[in-house]
């Protein structure tokens, strides 16, 4: 899904469920597989590892309310860094 971002507009951020017996993923882990399968600049530069996907009546992803949770999550995760550098 596309995520803010003061730079280039928007950015990616991949959003993930793990097969069933997977317990981990790292970044690093993701953009390995990525940077041999993708362009550079389709590479994500945030992750999201959930247990599910919200979903519509009609079982389709709601890829709205994903985006907008992932908004949220990353300027929760930004104003706790500025407080720490303060």
């Amino acid at each position: 899904i596309g995520v803010p971002d003061d730079k280039y507009g928007e950015e990616l951020m991949a959003c993930i469920i793990l097969k069933p017996g997977v317990d981990t993923l790292t970044a690093e882990a993701l953009a390995e597989f990525c940077h041999g399968r993708l362009a550079h600049f389709k590479v994500p530069r945030y992750m999201d590892v959930r247990d599910s996907f919200p979903l519509t009546v009609s079982g389709k992803i709601r890829k709205i309310d994903m985006r907008n949770e992932a908004i949220a999550r990353l300027a929760a995760v930004s104003a706790e860094s500025e407080q720490t550098l303060v």
